[in-house]
């Protein structure tokens, strides 16, 4: 098996810059939790999509994180960072780990008519990646699980992708004023009365643990910790997996570093029988630093199928430009249709997100002395016993909710942030650095209605960057209001969990209600998440791009696994769904080669 990577391997690459000192290497952004800020701003890995949120321009330049120009070039956007490394995002996401909703599976099931996608049966591919280090049975009770299996939170014990919860307790219990605040808001929400007794028990049943299976069944709400895909208290995720498959079984993968894929080839029969690619560095126009070098054309063959995982920005791009997708953007761009698919580009949907800045009177103690950088007091702590503030991403308490009674599942994920993070902008991550006397509630409306969102190529250029837009709360696009109302409804919950703060600064932007709540919103909501755009649906459905088994309609030997093949967007933080469908499509591949996991 080959796989063929954009970027270069995150911890050896050379060159990334911090803010007061050059680096020569990347291991401690990539590897200490709570410098995820930092490395997704990191020259050497960094990719930097310009996306725009509107297309009336006047609204779009009411958003404070919006850029003209940017480094020299035109933009006319906002910042999404992504990841070009092995790992893809992996490499600097926040590494929270949150199971999706049943219905979120349910609802698939029922569209492609396929009741593998259960969420009965989902559960086992999660099982089956997870090594959970913060549910495992005490050592006496270990033999009750090694004989009967018993295991009612449903977690996995022996997967590839570790998974911890970090709460600084230690640094917290020296932080009094943080302690006190951080107790506070979760009493606030806590004696929330709806549903109070049915909370209490999730609480006492989950132990705030949002993925344990008896409260996933329950569309639990109330108070959680967010576990992190964390091994040691440092990241773990696909590039580890991948470089242990490729120790333990010499021979059979083999990774290929700095190689940007620019077509996928095909036969007569329209099976796909290789791919197209550039070698060399920094190909890619969205990286940090692009080299003017064109790189070496190059070609490689398929004996069996290929692939594509380039996730919901550049997998429509990767299929238009191979001549798959809507036949009037492909001529726009001189590229020949091999497949008239509607669907590839379009559906593009997003989390919407809001950051609730406070600014405190002091500083807090849990920072006293951080730098974010080797050889300060919390990194020294970090180092010698993986503990601390920095063995955290920063979240230090998550409420989930409903933002109306009405809706059928929990929509709202709200968690506090010490830091200062409004949303993605140039040099956001120096604010972090720099000021230590922040608090954020950052409110995360997930199963969102619009889907209006669009990809489309600029040019037949593959190292282009596509043209980018969501489309937020846009009138016409469908369930824009309610949409609006549920942010709405979370930006007023964290308002009133920090009312009570006795040290706060006036400094809170966020208007307490009515219209000017709703601008504000409007003004500020950005996202992470983006998905859905080469979804999977019924073949009759004519903005299917994917049949329920990751294929490609029209086409032979060609998959998509990726996050651009939800026809929804599924749960609170994609990233789990995402390992959910690799390994499902792992069974369907083996399936179709005659062979079955093992």
């Amino acid at each position: 098996m080959l796989l063929l990577e954009a970027g270069g391997d995150p911890r050896e690459l050379h060159g990334g810059v911090r803010w007061d000192e050059k680096r020569k290497s990347l291991p401690d952004d990539y590897d200490v939790p709570v410098f995820h800020g930092i490395s997704t701003e990191s020259d050497a890995i960094r990719w930097d999509f310009w996306v725009r949120h509107y297309a009336d321009a006047a609204q779009q330049k009411r958003d404070p994180k919006y850029k003209e120009e940017w480094d020299g070039e035109r933009v006319d956007g906002v910042l999404y960072p992504r990841t070009g490394a092995l790992g893809g995002c992996t490499a600097h996401n926040a590494m929270i780990l949150v199971y999706p909703h049943n219905k979120d599976w349910d609802d698939l099931a029922e569209l492609t008519g396929d009741p593998s996608w259960k969420a009965d049966n989902m559960r086992k591919y999660f099982q089956r990646m997870e090594n959970c280090h913060y549910r495992n049975f005490p050592i006496p009770w270990r033999w009750i699980y090694n004989l009967f299996r018993w295991n009612p939170t449903r977690h996995g014990f022996r997967g590839w992708l570790s998974t911890q919860v970090a709460v600084p307790l230690r640094a917290l219990k020296k932080d009094k004023k943080l302690l006190k605040v951080i107790v506070a808001s979760a009493v606030k929400a806590a004696t929330i009365p709806d549903m109070l007794l049915k909370r209490l028990w999730w609480l006492l049943l989950g132990r705030l643990d949002p993925n344990d299976w008896r409260l996933v069944k329950d569309d639990a709400v109330g108070i959680r910790l967010p576990p992190l895909t964390t091994s040691g208290h440092a990241r773990n995720g696909t590039r580890e997996f991948l470089l242990a498959v490729q120790r333990e079984h010499p021979g059979k993968l083999t990774i290929e570093l700095n190689a940007l894929v620019t077509k996928v080839l095909f036969d007569d029969k329209n099976r796909a029988i290789g791919v197209e690619y550039l070698k060399g560095e920094k190909i890619y126009q969205a990286h940090a630093r692009p080299s003017d070098l064109p790189g070496e054309r190059r070609t490689v063959r398929a004996s069996r199928e290929v692939i594509l995982a380039g996730g919901a920005f550049n997998t429509p791009q990767l299929l238009m430009l191979s001549g798959i997708g809507p036949k009037d953007e492909l001529r726009k761009h001189g590229i020949d249709v091999r497949v008239a698919l509607p669907g590839v580009g379009e559906n593009l949907q997003d989390r919407y997100e809001v950051g609730v800045v406070n600014r405190m009177k002091e500083n807090w103690k849990v920072l006293e002395g951080a730098r974010f950088a080797r050889g300060d007091p919390q990194f020294q702590e970090w180092e010698q016993n993986r503990s601390g503030v920095y063995s955290t991403n920063g979240a230090v308490l998550a409420v989930i909710k409903k933002s109306d009674k009405s809706r059928p599942l929990p929509d709202l994920f709200c968690f506090a942030v010490v830091g200062k993070f409004r949303g993605y902008e140039p040099n956001y991550s120096k604010e972090i650095v720099v000021h230590h006397d922040y608090l954020t509630w950052a409110v995360l409306k997930a199963h969102t209605e619009n889907r209006a969102g669009t990809v489309k190529l600029r040019s037949a250029d593959p190292r282009e960057r596509p043209e980018i837009n969501f489309h937020y709360f846009e009138e016409g696009s469908k369930g824009y209001q309610e949409d609006l109302d549920s942010v709405v409804n979370g930006v007023a919950f964290v308002l009133g969990t920090t009312a009570h703060f006795q040290n706060l600064i006036a400094e809170q932007a966020a208007p307490r209600k009515g219209e000017d709540l709703r601008q504000f919103v409007k003004d500020n909501a950005w996202g992470h998440h983006a998905s859905c755009t080469c979804k999977i649906g019924r073949k009759d459905d004519p903005m299917a791009v994917l049949d329920n088994n990751f294929r490609v309609y029209g086409t032979q030997g060609l998959r998509v696994v990726d996050a651009s093949v939800f026809p929804r967007i599924p749960g609170f933080f994609i990233v789990s769904s995402i390992y959910m469908i690799a390994e499902k499509a792992a069974d369907a591949i083996l399936a179709d080669a005659g062979r079955t996991f093992s």
